[in-house]
């Protein structure tokens, strides 16, 4: 998909579309009210502990966003206010149309509206809005300290690792004072810095990992064998509890986040997919992502419900994950026809925020306005 500034990435579309197909398959094998697939499994073929666990997905979503953005605005300066713009124009329109139908839902169902309004209006601050909107709390959180990332980038692309530690030790103290972490270091920035900097910093080792095939695949079977760990100490839900009061959880973001993070480098610097069949399907996933992810709460659980009650019995968990492949397919028409008649008018209407940098530093002209349309994420 194209950013504003004219740039097409598709290989980084691909790896939106497995992260969005992670999260959407978590929840349709472990949806809620009756779905036979209980949280204490554990697969016993250790890497699909990564779907078992699909809500991993977010952490891949977020690490890409650094990653992403330190590629748009590597060596560039940044028209801050045009960029934060930009990002409004990308990201409210359809998370609004989303608050407004589950705001309906719930008054159809005769649900008091005033509670609803309320975590809508905090939403800004706290992971309080619908359908994972709360990750995008977090993303608007990350743009806050891109400034001061960018900078720290300016001057080391070892400095910003200053930012993860100092959030480790963050992290640590409020273990200590709250006997949990895992809902501050899953639900907010707190936890998820770590994901943005890892992504932006490896940006700038990713020549390194050109090419470097075993070392990659060693590191992501290291990751997959600690995610099918964290599987059998309860996972998300069951170590012991929600929120759990595993020391885990201290660390648990930043592990994916450097797994992430190498992955996204190495893909992204060791292959150039063509815009041509399969590789353009996924990446056309990629594109939808957002509207997939934000409306597959609408219909997953009720997919896996009906598969499971009226076409066959779903509770082995690798035949769910067949069904949910063709749900998530189901998907893809859905996210077409939302990024198209919600997203696409507002990406029209964004700016061009970035300038190469003159030879001393500072930024040129503005650019002439483009006649053609840009869309994108980004």
């Amino acid at each position: 998909m194209k950013a504003s500034s004219g740039e097409h990435y598709i290989a980084l579309d691909h790896v939106r579309a497995v992260a969005c197909f992670m999260v959407f398959t978590w929840h349709f094998t472990h949806g809620m009210a009756g779905h036979p697939i209980p949280f204490e499994y554990v697969p016993a073929f250790f890497p699909f502990s990564l779907i078992d666990e699909g809500h991993t997905g977010v952490a891949l979503f977020m690490t890409l966003s650094g990653y992403l953005f330190a590629k748009l605005l590597d060596g560039r300066a940044v028209r801050y206010g045009r960029f934060l713009c930009n990002r409004a124009l990308r990201l409210v329109p359809l998370l609004a149309l989303v608050i407004l139908i589950v705001g309906i839902q719930l008054g159809i169902h005769g649900e008091p509206l005033g509670s609803y309004l309320n975590a809508v209006l905090w939403g800004l601050v706290f992971p309080t809005l619908p359908n994972g909107g709360w990750s995008i709390t977090v993303e608007l959180h990350f743009y806050l300290v891109l400034p001061l990332l960018l900078w720290l980038l300016g001057r080391s692309r070892w400095l910003p690792v200053l930012i993860v530690l100092g959030a480790l030790a963050l992290r640590v103290l409020l273990y200590q004072e709250r006997g949990e972490i895992q809902s501050l270091a899953y639900g907010t920035i707190v936890g998820r810095i770590d994901q943005f900097v890892l992504g932006m910093v490896m940006y700038h080792f990713r020549r390194s990992l050109a090419h470097r095939h075993v070392a990659v695949a060693l590191t992501l079977i290291t990751f997959a064998v600690y995610y099918w760990f964290f599987d059998l100490q309860g996972g998300f839900y069951r170590n012991p509890s929600y929120p759990s009061p595993s020391p885990l959880w201290i660390a648990h973001t930043t592990i994916e986040a450097l797994a992430y993070a190498i992955a996204i480098a190495w893909y992204d610097s060791s292959f150039a997919p063509s815009n041509r069949g399969a590789s353009r399907f996924l990446g056309l996933i990629g594109t939808y992502s957002y509207s997939i992810y934000l409306l597959h709460f609408f219909f997953v659980f009720d997919a896996s419900r009906f598969v499971h009650q009226h076409v066959m019995d779903i509770s082995n968990f690798y035949l769910a994950c067949i069904w949910s492949i063709g749900c998530f397919l189901l998907m893809v028409p859905i996210g077409h026809l939302s990024f198209r008649l919600v997203e696409s008018p507002f990406l029209k209407l964004r700016q061009r925020y970035t300038a190469e940098r003159t030879a001393a530093g500072s930024a040129p002209g503005p650019p002439a306005p483009s006649t053609t349309p840009r869309l994108g994420t980004d």
